[in-house]
């Protein structure tokens, strides 16, 4: 136990002595860029088609039925280059895989726990070292999902239904003195040790951590670990799933009303489950997953868009497709997606909007097919041009209703014919003369006239 308390301790000293040398908003730069990230759930759950972990949480399935399916977990079309080909291909700037879900199943060969895939599947071999190489060999950036809680290890509780105790003891292996420390802190140790592995394996630019939510931060415990991820690696990045102790903020499923105060993601499905389900076939449809993108941009965020491959290592037709059409219109619009910093505050334009980082590009989203014109209001600074993106179509356009001796710059309506809209969100660029100036008052009389 002395020596688990003196490695905290000396983590915690040397990342405390690397704070300075990367400051948050440096560590947090590239995310804010990055726009879009794929996310994929991987593991045994594909096998039978049945929710991750959680089916065993909810008693749906024995544990020892749950593991089981590791011996129809094959991976044997598994190819780390060509999953990261195809994310390149769409625009991705980052990949997140899990290396463990709540279940315990690591996907790198650990040498804290035989519940691998390497030692307790068909696929017999480390399948995260190949996903990290070809995630970096296509220049994006790696983010580990890692579940806090661990639903298999013998010392972790609370458990929701009953385990074989024998099995579980051969799954991890302990050393010889922590038969003297107390179940929790042999879980702790196991815990660090696994993070550590993990950082020293693959030094991840983001850790996309789980399960904080069953125990307290002092009991994780949250702030150690923080600190000892920065310590080994002092440009990592955490997600808002580690007690009071995250970088960004992670909302699920459906995008904020309310755009977050700091740099966010949105993680979500592309039907209603995370691993590969084949009976759930309530697929999203591909515009609107772009809808969601261009929302989650238009408010400052990211999307983070998961998949769930199935056991062989394919990816389903339905789930690359849906890959591919969103990167046809990234492609297509890539100037009004990379580059772009939120846009206008409600009531300028009604839909989504961004600005170039110099702001004196204005891009409109229109989730519907132009008809007549659109409506563009309390922009201050001349207009030098409106076009089409993606076509770089010239548009024509009129200020009405201007009144300049009292600051209200009118309303520009901006004439767009049926024939510029795309398949999924047409996108309008308004070029003006230096950065954005608003008019952002309650109005009041003309009292003159030209």
């Amino acid at each position: 136990m002395r020596k688990l308390l003196l490695t905290i301790i000396a983590s915690t000293v040397t990342a405390l002595t690397l704070f300075g040398q990367q400051t948050y908003d440096e560590r947090m730069q590239w995310f804010k860029d990055a726009k879009l990230g794929v996310f994929i759930h991987w593991g045994y759950y594909g096998v039978n088609g049945i929710s991750e972990s959680w089916s065993m949480y909810h008693q749906k399935i024995t544990w020892e039925d749950y593991m089981k399916q590791g011996e129809q977990f094959t991976a044997e079309n598994y190819d780390a280059e060509e999953w990261a080909q195809l994310f390149k291909s769409i625009g991705a700037d980052y990949v997140v895989m899990t290396s463990k879900h709540h279940d315990g199943l690591a996907l790198w060969d650990s040498k804290y726990s035989k519940l691998d895939a390497k030692d307790h599947s068909a696929a017999g071999r480390d399948l995260y070292t190949p996903f990290v190489k070809a995630v970096r060999d296509n220049g994006m950036r790696v983010g580990v999902y890692y579940s806090l809680c661990d639903w298999s290890h013998p010392d972790y509780s609370p458990i929701t239904f009953p385990r074989n105790e024998k099995a579980l003891r051969k799954l991890y292996p302990q050393g010889k003195t922590e038969k003297y420390w107390s179940a929790w802190q042999r879980f702790q140790h196991f815990n660090m040790n696994q993070m550590h592995e993990l950082f020293d394996n693959y030094s991840p630019d983001l850790v996309w951590f789980d399960g904080d939510w069953e125990h307290k931060a002092d009991e994780w415990p949250s702030r150690v670990i923080k600190d000892s991820l920065l310590s080994w690696n002092p440009n990592v990045i955490v997600n808002s799933r580690l007690n009071h102790y995250g970088d960004y903020n992670t909302p699920e499923q459906d995008p904020p009303i309310m755009a977050p105060d700091r740099p966010w993601e949105l993680c979500m499905t592309m039907n209603s489950s995370w691993g590969y389900f084949p009976t759930d076939l309530d697929y999203k449809s591909s515009k609107y997953l772009v809808e969601t993108l261009v929302e989650s941009i238009s408010k400052g965020g990211n999307l983070l868009l998961n998949i769930g491959p199935k056991p062989d290592g394919t990816i389903a037709e339905e789930q690359k497709q849906r890959l591919q059409d969103v990167g046809r219109w990234v492609k297509k619009h890539d100037e009004a997606v990379h580059g772009t910093v939120a846009g206008l505050p409600y009531g300028h334009f009604f839909g989504p909007t961004t600005l170039s980082e110099d702001k004196t590009t204005i891009y409109l989203y229109n989730f519907q097919k132009p008809s007549e014109f659109t409506t563009l209001k309390g922009v201050k600074n001349k207009i030098k041009n409106i076009r089409v993106v993606g076509s770089n179509q010239k548009l024509e356009y009129k200020v009405i209703d201007s009144a300049p001796w009292n600051e209200i710059p009118g309303i520009v309506q901006i004439y767009t014919p049926e024939n510029i809209a795309d398949e999924y969100v047409t996108v309008i660029a308004v070029e003006i003369e230096g950065p954005v100036e608003l008019y952002r008052g309650i109005g009041h009389a003309v009292e003159m006239n030209d």
